[in-house]
């Protein structure tokens, strides 16, 4: 009802591709080798929800939707996939393996929370994706995945002496040439702070584990890029897609303007070549195309955060941004 107070009649009875809106225009118009989300929810009918304020789920049967999009891979490790127990967790991982999307950050032990998805999107190119929550993001301590019990892969801190373990183990995993993303929730919902220790926590993992792309999410809208020793670092991707529409508060961040991230990596050495990035904007409860003045507002945030670190981002005359940095020599 808020939604569509707000922008009109939603229709009923949509197909599973509806939601994805222009963004499926986009994608097979670029082609992208994989296709990587933070899902941010449980796929259950469980009714055992914790008691935690806002909880979310999907009907296992709307979950064709991910199919839709062809993803390739779910990160799990976030404040919302235990919302309905345990038993909720167990279904979301069932539901994934029968769709045949990877997944990772949860699992039915430690073991398996902490092993990455495996992509290989070419020949002889390996894609590792590592998933980890913190407890800055809002994620219990009992939430943590154990030896005998479902969980999420989640970090005690961002301490300097975490980052060193958790790149040790993506190293003892990791084989020579492979390309490395660390999916990573972590921070608060609203605020453009980019806190020392998740800075310090991104550059330990690539000086010390060689990752190409550190995924950040928990902000429900963009946030800085940093290009550290050519190596991206997106510290708050922002939401996709959520049910915030019409919902007022917070509208100067620009929560209804999601982004969708293109980045080429040179898979021989797992550095970054180009950032494309397109803005869209949730409307009817889908994707539609972002506004001229709508782009050139987010355009303007993000080169404004992205300064700080010594990148630039422009708006190009197709609403599309790029981003701009110094290569590093090293």
């Amino acid at each position: 009802r808020l939604a569509e107070a707000a922008h009109g009649k939603i229709p009923r009875r949509v197909s599973p591709s509806y939601i994805w809106g222009v963004a499926l225009d986009e994608l097979a118009r670029r082609q992208p080798d994989l296709r990587i989300i933070n899902l941010e929810t449980s796929i259950t009918r469980s009714t055992n929800y914790v008691r935690k304020g806002i909880n979310y789920r999907m009907s296992p049967e709307n979950a064709a939707c991910l199919s839709a999009a062809y993803v390739d891979c779910c990160t799990l490790a976030n404040n919302h996939v235990l919302d309905w127990g345990r038993a909720g967790l167990l279904e979301t991982l069932d539901c994934l393996t029968r769709l045949g999307v990877k997944m990772a950050g949860a699992g039915r032990d430690i073991d398996e929370a902490r092993s990455p998805a495996i992509l290989e999107p070419q020949p002889k190119v390996r894609v590792l994706v590592f998933s980890f929550a913190t407890p800055t993001s809002g994620v219990p301590a009992s939430w943590a995945a154990h030896s005998d019990s479902p969980g999420v892969n989640l970090l005690p801190d961002l301490s300097a002496r975490t980052a060193t373990r958790v790149a040790e183990e993506i190293c003892r995993t990791k084989k020579p040439h492979d390309i490395v993303i660390a999916s990573i929730h972590w921070g608060s919902n609203w605020g453009y702070e980019i806190p020392g220790d998740q800075r310090q926590f991104a550059h330990t993992l690539i000086d010390e584990a060689s990752i190409s792309i550190i995924h950040g999410h928990s902000s429900h809208h963009a946030k800085a890029i940093e290009v550290y020793r050519n190596r991206l670092i997106l510290y708050g991707c922002g939401d996709f897609l959520n049910d915030y529409e019409g919902i007022s508060g917070y509208e100067s961040f620009r929560g209804d303007l999601p982004l969708m991230y293109f980045a080429d990596i040179d898979t021989a050495h797992g550095d970054l070549q180009a950032l494309e990035i397109t803005p869209l904007h949730i409307k009817h409860f889908r994707l539609e195309r972002a506004s001229d003045d709508d782009a050139a507002e987010l355009g303007g945030i993000l080169d404004r955060e992205c300064a700080r670190f010594n990148a630039r981002v422009s708006t190009r005359s197709d609403r599309t941004f790029g981003l701009r940095w110094p290569t590093a020599h090293i």
